[in-house]
């Protein structure tokens, strides 16, 4: 039997002889199915094509990973790591033997979680190459999962998966969105991990929201304005984004101007000929 992985986003299937016809995660709306067709490819070939991860230090306790060359939408995921534990955020497409022994080296994870669908990755094979770890899902985004396992919890709200670090239903991108809260982050300011419910300008300055990046479908105002004031409940000083992306500080208020302009420009406020 092989693992199929979704060569387009990257989000793994179940073992099975011949793969699914097509990718539920990107038949719908907010992704695609090339031009060229629904294609498929596996960890082993993956794996024996050369594919393998780098992990670099975003901050103290933080590190970036990736897959090399990238696999799918080619987020970065991040390794939080805490005396208590580590949690595996957005977990890439990719994993084998060599990249595990990579998290294992930092300190391995206690908990896998992902920020919406489109980054659910390999998330079942990085929890069974890592001890059968769980792997968070919330409760919202349920039907997403395309390969159902014992490792997966499903919750609602807010949780605390490890001192400090808690998960929270935010909405928006998904109904199940996610949003991460790291309270030692930033030399005790607080860290925001958004996935991209909540996308980084490339200025620092600015943020962001869609329901689809790849087909450039807006959210509505009171979405965003709902998102907002979730994640802003706690304040937070930094924010990072799941395709490198950052916020390096004063983020709280970043969010909060930026969902304001982007509210008032899709409620039609703001004169667009100026």
């Amino acid at each position: 039997m092989t693992q199929w992985i979704c060569s387009t986003c990257a989000v793994e299937y179940p073992d099975t002889e011949a793969p699914p016809a097509l990718c539920a995660i990107c038949t719908d709306e907010r992704q695609f199915v090339p031009r060229t067709g629904q294609a498929w490819t596996s960890l082993e070939e993956m794996s024996d094509s050369g594919f393998e991860l780098e992990v670099h230090q975003v901050e103290p306790d933080l590190y970036g990973i990736r897959s090399a060359p990238p696999i799918g939408l080619g987020q970065q995921s991040l390794l939080l790591c805490t005396e208590e534990g580590n949690l595996l955020w957005d977990p890439t497409g990719f994993v084998d033997e060599a990249s595990t022994q990579l998290v294992r080296d930092l300190g391995g994870a206690s908990i896998i979680v992902a920020s919406h669908p489109h980054m659910y990755g390999a998330q079942v094979a990085w929890s069974r190459a890592l001890g059968n770890v769980p792997v968070m899902v919330a409760e919202a985004d349920r039907s997403w999962v395309q390969r159902p396992d014992p490792s997966i919890i499903h919750f609602s709200g807010d949780l605390e998966v490890l001192p400090g670090v808690t998960i929270s239903t935010v909405g928006g991108h998904f109904p199940g969105s996610l949003v991460a809260r790291w309270a030692r982050g930033a030399s005790g300011r607080g860290v925001l991990l958004a996935g991209d419910t909540i996308f980084p300008g490339p200025d620092g300055n600015w943020v962001t929201f869609m329901r689809s990046f790849a087909n450039t479908i807006p959210l509505s105002a009171a979405v965003v304005d709902r998102v907002t004031n979730a994640v802003n409940r706690v304040p937070f000083d930094r924010l990072y984004g799941n395709f490198g992306g950052v916020i390096p500080a004063g983020a709280s208020e970043v969010v909060r101007r930026s969902a304001d302009r982007y509210m008032g420009w899709v409620r039609g406020d703001f004169d667009h000929l100026t």
